[in-house]
């Protein structure tokens, strides 16, 4: 797996998600089975399959968070330099054609939220902001086309 860009708020967020996948989540877990057990004969038992399931999907859950934090790699943001767009900033860019104005925040894959304004750094608009200077035009070749984005703004 590639690494993950997170912010520091992220990973929190994902160890705690993972300390209750890991133990309230299983105990809630057993005692399903547990009492799935209980209405007997397992083969034809809808609840005993249902509390496996959630079971199985619940540790799929607590690997695929390990797997993220042990390939994570935290933005340093007080690190972040705002003469260039990178991972952690936040830009302010102009649609060249449009005049229509946009703040993204550069984050990793995986807190991309473009509605909440959080491009990732492997979209097309992300990836092609990467690297450039306040003021400059970007073309950027999206699924709708080709845009040119003036670069307004570079801020932590």
């Amino acid at each position: 797996m590639a690494e993950i860009w997170l912010t520091a708020e992220e990973i929190k967020k994902r160890e705690e998600r993972l300390e209750y996948l890991k133990g309230p989540r299983r105990l809630e877990i057993a005692e399903l089975l547990k009492v799935a057990r209980a209405f007997g004969d397992l083969s034809e038992n809808a609840e005993y399959d249902a509390a496996k399931d959630e079971q199985a999907k619940n540790e799929y859950d607590i690997a695929s968070l390990e797997q993220e934090l042990k390939n994570a790699k935290v933005i340093d943001e007080s690190a972040i330099d705002t003469k260039t767009v990178s991972v952690g900033t936040t830009v302010q860019i102009e649609d060249v054609d449009s005049h229509l104005e946009m703040v993204y925040k550069i984050v990793g894959s995986a807190e991309a939220d473009p509605l909440a304004g959080r491009i990732s750094n492997d979209s097309p608009i992300g990836n092609a902001l990467l690297g450039h200077k306040l003021k400059q035009t970007v073309e950027v070749h999206t699924p709708g086309g080709i845009r040119k984005l003036r670069i307004k703004g570079i801020t932590k």
